[in-house]
Order: structure tokens, then C-alpha cells, then sequence
């Protein structure tokens, strides 16, 4: 053990045992509100004893420091205790996104080489179909029966109540393992982003300076915890600085969500643009009369901003929202506007305290105010990411000298401000979760009727980007309605809803190099009616029915 190690910077111990000692245990610390009316409060003693008993349960499995604990749930109070307790046993928590399919989950458990997964019951069909392949998992634990169903699949509830509350946390030294997300890239499978406790400061001071959350504040971050923001912000922040958190577990409505805003008299609101645009689209009606002035900061991260969202924010609402920027490797907030800082609409913001942000061109040099170039940040922040699971090699090609690469393209002014311009790479984002072309190309093959696949991105109003899938058949095949709607459903089962193709475009065949490599960009071009930029390097290429294939379908 390190000899800095400390109680105090354990995550899970700060966000619950360490607020109780600050006076806070009779606090509310959440407000759980079901999708179906059901409300129910817990104070940050009761999420310090759950989170403990839960801790003890992974003791009594025999779960050791290190090892790897998923948490494949919709959103419920049982998240939320599991991270926590996670984390005091100083085991690495995996968050999963509920709607993933089969190949997304078994690429992730069998990465990180699973022990325990936390689920549902309706869930455990997805895990069976898999678990052949998952040598390493060997506890399925289900929130929602009341006894154990055989040997590995065990009732979390029953384990619950025959734990003691008593668990010991020990010191925790900063480098230790703690978070484990899955990001997708342009190629290969997803790749495991490890955090670790020392990342608590970073997210702290941000939690503090940049969404101007404090103790006794109401917060409510609409993130979903397999996502980065769902945790850092959703979980770990707040809780770390004494805040009552709001968690919604219904879906996005907008009446409901204006509701919430109103009536649990939040402060302090984090969401993405994508329902901030979603938002934009509703009646003016839905927001005459409503009581916001409890309200005192709005933000927004996961994807830009556009400048219309501002103006009707400041229009409608009488709020000012703050973008920030930050990823999945950086852990914490790095770039944003906030309190203080006039805001530019379309602008990510400046970088924040302690972070130094720089643009570089290609060959690592900085580049001057008005440029376009490669976003990157100087390396050592506490919550930067300490690894890519199994990929030491990937893991040190993200970074240039000092520099961690961010793979955005932005512009920095005169100012200070930064601009995002877009993706180095082809990854989608959509709806603000990153989507990897590799993945949906993969599934697509699956289908006897495909031959060859691309995923490409496309603009889309709400979402700010679409999948856009290009599918040569093999001979025989024709393209038709039905088979365009089995190819989304393949894809969201497999991979996730998030995945599933806007548009599917039938062609004759794929756009290649000549080294073999498939130009997305190209593809890309064509579907927006753009220039095709430099093509000598592709071998001939027939587009077939890129142009025609809607009506001909």
C-alpha cells in the first residue's frame, strides 16, 4: 500500500461515510423519482450504510481489491448503492448502459475479465446467451428477486439483508483502480478507460467552480451513469460536496422533466444538447408560467451546443447555459463556460483551472490563435485516465510528448475561447454517446443478405449526429423495407439502440483505397451532396443506388 494512502480519498468513503462525519448524515442526499410516480428519499446515512452492506457482500464473494464488478441496470436506487459500495471494497466499478446487446456486453465483461455482474432479471437472457464465453464471471447478482436462483445467480436483494452495515474501508492511495468505462474508436473493439480515486479532486473543484454545486444545493444531472458524465457528475461530484442529487428514472419527457425543475426546486441542472434541442421543439405553452427562479445554473456537455439553443434558452427559459467539454479519458470537466465567464454562443468555453489546453497541428506543434488544429491537453491533471485495459500500445499512441491528444478538432481565439470542429477520426457521436463504425460494420455482416458495410455520420437537428449505414447485398438479394428494418433491429440487439441506423443506403459497392482501407469519407461527401475531396488514391468505385435508393425502396 502506498504510504500516502488515506481514508478520506477513497470515493465511495467521501461521498457517503466522510459527509455524515461533516454533520451531513441526516441529510437528503437522493431524491429517487420513478418513471411511475414512486418517490422515495435516502440521507447520506442510509446511502453510507447500503453502500457498506454492499461493499460487505462483495467481501463475502470473495471479491478482492482489483477485481472487476459490472452494473448492467436501467436507472434505480440499486445503481447508485453498488458504485458505491464498489468503490469502498476498492474494487473497479464497469458501468453498462442497459439496452446493450449481445456482442457490445460480452466485448466488455470478457476485456475486463468480469467477477460479479449486477442486473435485472429481465436482462439475465442477454447474459445466458454469453456467459459460455465468460470464463471470469462468477456471480450474477439480480436486483429485482427475492431468493437465490442457483449457486452463481443470487438475489441481491437476500444478500443485502443478511450484510452487516459495519464494513471497514481502508485508506486508499490515489493511484488506486476505480472506474472502468468502455469508449468505442474508428477502429477495433471498444477499449476499457481506467480510472482511478485520485481523479476525486479534479472532479470535486469542478463540481464546485464550474457547475457551482455545494452543500445543501439541489442537483440534477439527466446523464445515465453508464455514461462518463453519469458518474462523475451524476454520482461522484455532488455527493462529494454535500448535495441533495435528483434521479429521474423515467425516460426523456419534456413535461416531466419541466416538472422536475420546478417542483423539486433544482439549482443547479446538467443535460445535453440533444434534449435541449429535443426541448426547443416543444409549444411555447409548456413553459409559460413556470416557477424557475430556484434555478441559478444550467449546463450542457457531451456534444456542442448550437447558438440557436442558447438564444432560446435566454428567450424561454430566462437561462443562460453553460457548455462544457471533457471526455470519457479526461474524467473531469476540462474546457467550459461557466459562472462569470460571458458566454459565446457555439463556443465550448476556456480551458478550466489548472488545465492547460493547446491546439496543435499535425506534427505536434502549437498553433497560433484562428487555426484550426488537434485539441490537446498537457498531460498530469489527477483525473486523466491511467490506462486502456490490455492496450498499453493504444494507450501511449494518445499522446504526443507532453500532450494527451483528445482526437476533436477545435479553433482557439484570440481569447482564450475554443471552437469545436470536429472528429480527427470517424467516430459518431450521436445523442452524445461516442458510436464506433467498427462495431455497427461488424454486426451488419452478420446478416446473410450483407456482403460488405460502412457506418458513417451524418448532421441531424436533434441528435447532432446520425448513423448512416451503407450495406452492399450479396447476389441475389434486393433491397427492400422490410430488410432495411431488420438491419436497425440486428444492430440495436446487438450492439444498442444508440447504434441503430437513421438511414440505411443500399450500393453496389464500397469506396476503397488502394490499400483496401474503406474512405467513410467519401461516403460521407456523397450523402450530403458534398465534394468527394481528393480521390486518387481509391480504386474504382461503383455508387450504385446511393442516389435513388429511397424511392426505388
Amino acid at each position: 500500500m502506498s504510504t500516502s494512502a488515506r481514508l478520506e480519498d477513497n470515493v465511495g468513503f467521501a461521498c457517503t461515510d466522510l459527509q455524515c462525519r461533516q454533520g451531513r448524515g441526516s441529510a437528503v442526499a437522493m431524491r429517487w423519482l420513478g418513471s411511475d410516480g414512486q418517490r422515495s428519499e435516502y440521507t447520506f446515512a442510509q446511502l453510507a450504510d447500503e453502500s457498506s452492506r454492499f461493499a460487505a457482500v462483495l467481501a463475502g464473494l470473495g471479491v478482492a481489491p482489483g477485481a472487476r464488478v459490472f452494473v448492467m441496470l436501467p436507472k434505480l436506487p440499486e445503481v447508485y448503492v453498488a458504485f458505491l459500495g464498489c468503490l469502498k471494497a476498492r474494487a473497479v466499478v464497469g458501468p453498462l448502459f442497459a439496452n446493450f446487446g449481445d456482442d457490445a456486453l460480452l466485448d466488455r465483461l470478457g476485456d475486463a475479465r468480469a467477477c460479479v455482474l449486477l442486473t435485472k432479471h429481465s436482462l439475465l437472457k442477454k447474459v445466458h446467451r454469453i456467459r459460455d464465453r465468460l470464463p471470469d464471471l462468477r456471480h450474477i447478482l439480480l436486483v429485482d428477486v427475492d431468493d437465490h436462483l442457483a449457486a452463481d445467480i443470487l438475489s441481491y436483494r437476500r444478500l443485502m439483508r443478511e450484510a452487516s452495515a459495519d464494513f471497514v474501508v481502508a485508506p486508499t492511495a490515489p493511484e488506486t483502480p476505480s472506474l472502468l468505462h468502455y469508449t468505442s474508436g474508428s477502429t477495433g473493439k471498444p477499449k476499457g478507460v481506467l480510472h482511478v480515486h485520485g481523479a476525486l479532486p479534479t472532479i470535486v473543484a469542478t463540481t464546485r467552480d464550474v457547475l457551482q454545486v455545494g452543500p445543501g444545493d439541489v442537483f440534477w444531472c439527466t446523464a445515465d451513469p453508464g455514461w462518463v458524465t453519469g458518474t462523475s457528475y451524476g454520482i461522484i461530484g455532488p455527493w462529494a460536496v454535500g448535495a441533495t442529487q435528483v434521479h429521474y428514472g423515467g425516460s426523456f419527457d419534456a413535461g416531466a422533466w419541466m416538472a422536475i425543475l420546478e417542483q423539486e426546486q433544482v439549482n443547479v441542472w446538467y443535460t445535453a444538447p440533444t434534449a435541449l434541442r429535443m426541448l426547443m421543439r416543444e409549444e411555447a405553452s409548456l413553459y409559460a408560467g413556470r416557477r424557475l427562479e430556484t434555478l441559478r445554473c444550467a449546463a450542457s456537455v457531451g456534444e456542442p451546443l448550437n447558438p440557436e439553443v442558447t438564444f432560446w434558452a435566454r428567450r424561454t427559459l430566462g437561462k443562460e447555459i453553460h457548455d462544457t467539454w471533457f471526455q470519457t479519458e479526461t474524467g473531469a470537466i476540462m474546457i467550459a463556460n461557466r459562472p462569470g465567464l460571458a458566454v459565446r454562443p457555439g463556443s465550448m468555453g476556456q480551458a478550466v483551472d489548472g488545465i492547460e489546453a493547446v491546439i496543435l497541428d499535425s506534427a505536434g506543434q502549437p498553433l497560433p490563435a484562428g487555426q484550426q488544429g488537434r485539441l490537446c491537453l498537457r498531460r498530469g491533471w489527477p483525473s486523466m485516465f491511467a490506462e486502456h485495459l490490455n492496450r498499453p500500445g493504444v494507450y501511449a499512441s494518445r499522446f504526443h510528448g507532453d500532450y494527451y491528444d483528445s482526437g476533436d478538432m477545435a479553433v482557439r481565439d484570440a481569447d482564450g475561447y475554443f471552437w469545436f470542429v470536429g472528429r480527427t477520426d470517424d467516430v459518431i457521436n450521436t445523442s452524445g454517446h461516442l458510436v464506433g463504425p467498427f462495431e455497427i460494420e461488424s454486426v451488419l455482416l452478420e446478416l446473410p443478405e450483407v456482403a460488405e458495410a460502412a457506418a458513417v455520420s451524418a448532421p441531424d437537428p436533434i441528435r447532432f449526429e446520425k448513423v448512416v449505414a451503407f450495406v452492399c447485398l450479396r447476389s441475389g438479394q434486393s433491397p427492400s423495407r422490410e430488410l432495411e428494418s431488420r438491419i436497425r433491429l440486428h444492430v440495436a440487439n446487438r450492439v444498442s439502440s444508440i447504434a441503430s441506423p437513421q438511414d440505411v443506403v443500399f450500393v453496389a459497392s464500397l469506396p476503397r483505397n488502394r490499400s483496401g482501407k474503406i474512405m467513410r469519407r467519401v461516403l460521407r461527401a456523397r450523402f450530403l451532396g458534398q465534394d468527394e475531396g481528393d480521390l486518387s488514391s481509391m480504386e474504382a468505385w461503383h455508387p450504385g443506388e446511393i442516389d435513388d435508393q429511397r424511392e426505388r425502396v
